[in-house]
């Protein structure tokens, strides 16, 4: 029997509660067998709620996702490491030369504030580019 490493797809973000979380979803959900798909957070925390909401409204399920922290023997054997937020991109362990760093600066849906509705809007709009930024990486790594 033969062992098939796959590639993997590093999401990270501070709390791994929303941005990092939807980055996986949406990854998880297209990627092909090639690759494997995680995400961590520097001080993880909880799926925020509102996070699993937009998602299921466009069809993902990650309601069983979990906020974990970064797995650094991972991290250094990931093929691309993403940060999602400028406190992950400064505090992100260092990764050897080989693993792709790319920084996505997103807004942070956790600190949006207003009514239910706009705070609602703001978590649609973060993972409407979130979808985006993944469907482009994915057409990327081919």
């Amino acid at each position: 029997m033969k062992i098939v490493h796959r590639e993997l797809i590093y999401f990270i973000c501070t709390g791994n509660s929303c941005r990092s979380q939807m980055a996986e979803g949406f990854a998880r959900h297209w990627v092909d067998q090639r690759y494997e798909v995680l995400s961590g957070g520097l001080s993880p925390s909880f799926v925020h709620p509102l996070a699993i909401r937009v998602m299921a409204e466009v069809g993902i399920d990650i309601s069983h996702q979990t906020s974990d922290p970064i797995d650094l023997k991972r991290l250094r054997e990931s093929k691309v490491a993403i940060t999602l937020c400028g406190d992950a991109e400064e505090a992100c362990p260092a990764t050897p030369p080989q693993v792709r760093r790319d920084h996505w600066p997103l807004r942070d849906p956790a600190r949006a504030t207003g009514s239910e509705e706009e705070v609602l809007q703001v978590f649609r709009d973060v993972r409407d580019e979130i979808a985006g930024r993944v469907k482009k990486l994915l057409e990327e790594l081919g």
